[in-house]
C-alpha cells in the first residue's frame, strides 16, 4: 500500500508538490498522469527515498518514507525512466550484483534470476548490456526492480522505449505482478499505455492531484470536461438498428452492419444499450474512444493550467 498525506515539497517559495493526500491500495495498478512539471517525477523521489519532503508524509505499508528510508527501499522497487547498467556485465550479472545488495543468498540469486529473465525476455542473451538496444535495457530494468520480489513496484515512464512486441510483454508482466498482490505506481505521459494496464488513474497539474479514478469514472465526468463531442465505439453480434437518441449528431456504420463509430453531445451508452436490449441485439463492445478519453485527459491539464 501506498500513502500521502498532506505531502509537499518547495523549491524556491513554489511547491512542486502541493498538499497530495493519495491512497493506493495492495494489488492495484495506478496511474499516475500529468504536464511535464506537475510534480510526478518529485513525488516519485520522496516515495523512493531520495528527496525529503517540506512537509507531509509518504508511507509504504504503513512505513514513514522519510525516517525509515533503509527499510522502505528493501521493500520497494523502483525502475527510472533512464535505467543505468554496467556495460560490460551481462543481464544476469548486473540481476545478481543487485540481488547482492539486498543479501541475497547464491540459492537464492540462482534461482530468481533466470525467472526474471524468463518474464522479461531476456533468458539467453549472452552479450554484455553494452550491446542492448534501449528497449533490452528497458526490460532489464523492470526485472531489476523486481529482484528483491518488493511489495510496491514503482515504474517512471516504462513503455517509452519499447517496440510494440515489448509494449504487450510489458502488459502481461505488469498483470502477473498486480495479481501477486503488489502496488504498482505507473509514472506516464502516454495515455494510451496507462489506460490499458491501470486499473486508476490520477492527474497531477502544478502540483496537486486534479482528478483521481477509474477510466469508467473519467469517461463518466466527460460532460463536464468542456467537450464538445464524444466517440463512442460500438459492436455488436449482429446487424445494428437505427438509434434514435436525441444527443446523437452523428453514426458510422460499418458494410456489415454490426460495427459503428458515434459521435454524440454526451455519454449515451447506457441509452444505446437500451435501444439494443430492446431489438434483441447482443453487445460485443461499447465503449469511449481512447481519443476521447485522452481529450479529457487533456482538458484537465488545460484546465488547470489556465487557473
Amino acid at each position: 500500500m501506498i500513502e500521502f498525506k498532506n505531502l509537499t515539497k518547495t523549491y524556491n517559495g513554489i511547491n512542486a508538490v502541493d498538499n497530495l493526500s493519495l491512497t493506493i491500495e495492495n494489488g492495484e495498478i495506478f496511474g499516475l498522469l500529468g504536464p511535464n512539471g506537475a510534480g510526478k517525477s518529485t513525488t516519485i523521489l520522496m516515495l523512493c527515498g531520495l528527496i525529503q519532503p517540506t512537509s507531509g508524509e509518504c508511507l509504504i505499508d504503513g512505513t514513514e518514507v522519510s525516517k525509515n528510508p533503509v527499510e522502505v527501499k528493501r521493500n520497494i522497487g523502483y525502475m527510472p525512466e533512464d535505467v543505468g547498467f554496467y556495460q560490460n556485465l551481462t543481464a544476469e550479472q548486473n540481476l545478481s550484483f543487485f540481488a547482492k545488495l539486498y543479501d541475497m543468498n547464491k540459492e537464492l540469486r540462482d534461482k530468481k534470476i533466470p525467472e526474471l529473465l524468463e518474464l522479461v525476455g531476456l533468458e539467453g542473451v549472452e552479450k554484455t548490456v553494452g550491446g542492448y538496444s534501449k528497449g533490452m535495457r528497458q526490460r532489464l530494468g523492470i526485472a531489476k526492480a523486481l529482484i528483491n520480489d518488493p511489495s510496491v513496484v514503482i515504474l517512471d515512464e516504462p513503455t517509452a522505449n519499447l517496440d510494440p512486441q515489448g509494449v504487450s510483454d510489458y502488459r502481461k508482466i505488469i498483470r502477473q505482478i498486480s495479481d501477486s498482490e503488489k502496488t504498482v505506481l505507473v509514472s506516464s505521459h502516454i495515455l494510451s499505455e496507462v489506460s490499458k494496464v491501470c486499473s486508476d488513474v490520477g492527474i497531477m497539474q502544478k502540483g496537486r492531484l486534479v482528478h483521481r479514478g477509474s477510466w469508467q469514472e473519467l469517461s463518466g465526468s466527460l460532460n463536464i470536461c468542456g467537450l464538445e463531442s464524444i466517440i463512442i465505439n460500438l459492436e455488436a453480434e449482429s446487424e445494428i438498428p437505427e438509434l434514435a437518441i436525441s444527443d446523437i449528431t452523428g453514426t458510422e456504420i460499418s458494410a456489415d452492419g454490426r460495427r459503428a463509430v458515434i459521435t454524440a453531445k454526451s455519454d449515451v451508452r447506457s441509452e444505446i444499450s437500451r435501444v439494443l436490449n430492446r431489438n434483441n441485439v447482443l453487445i460485443k463492445e461499447l465503449c469511449i474512444d481512447q481519443t476521447t478519453l485522452e481529450d479529457a485527459v487533456l482538458s484537465y491539464y488545460n484546465l488547470e493550467a489556465a487557473n
